[in-house]
């Protein structure tokens, strides 16, 4: 036997009891996993559960804009549809998950 064969062979120096080593070299992988959940995963839960509590909360004369960019007033409502009066009593029905956000903060009247 030549020494390359006693290096190439020979156990790495600190691994004759890999119990703890396991552990340790799970350590990367688990910290990945807590960032990516802490990050990505809990703020889009937290965004998806305040939108449908947005969703719910709608009623007859709130003025909202639709993630299409249309700017209305809700003028009927059903279970999963609204409609929109758009202005010049145009009308117009979206489903419920159309509807992005209030703009009822973000109106400017003109004088």
């Amino acid at each position: 036997m030549n020494l390359y064969h006693i290096l190439l062979f020979a156990p790495p120096q600190g691994q004759e009891g890999s119990g703890g080593n396991s552990l340790l070299s799970f350590l990367p992988l688990l910290l990945i996993i807590v960032v990516f959940y802490f990050f990505f995963i809990r703020p889009q839960m937290k965004k998806s559960k305040d939108q449908k509590k947005f969703r719910e909360s709608l009623k007859k004369g709130d003025k909202v804009i639709t993630i299409g960019g249309v700017h209305g007033k809700i003028a009927e409502m059903d279970e999963t549809t609204v409609t929109l009066d758009v202005g010049n009593q145009v009308r117009i029905t979206f489903e419920k998950s159309a509807v992005a956000m209030d703009n009822s903060s973000q109106i400017v009247q003109n004088k």
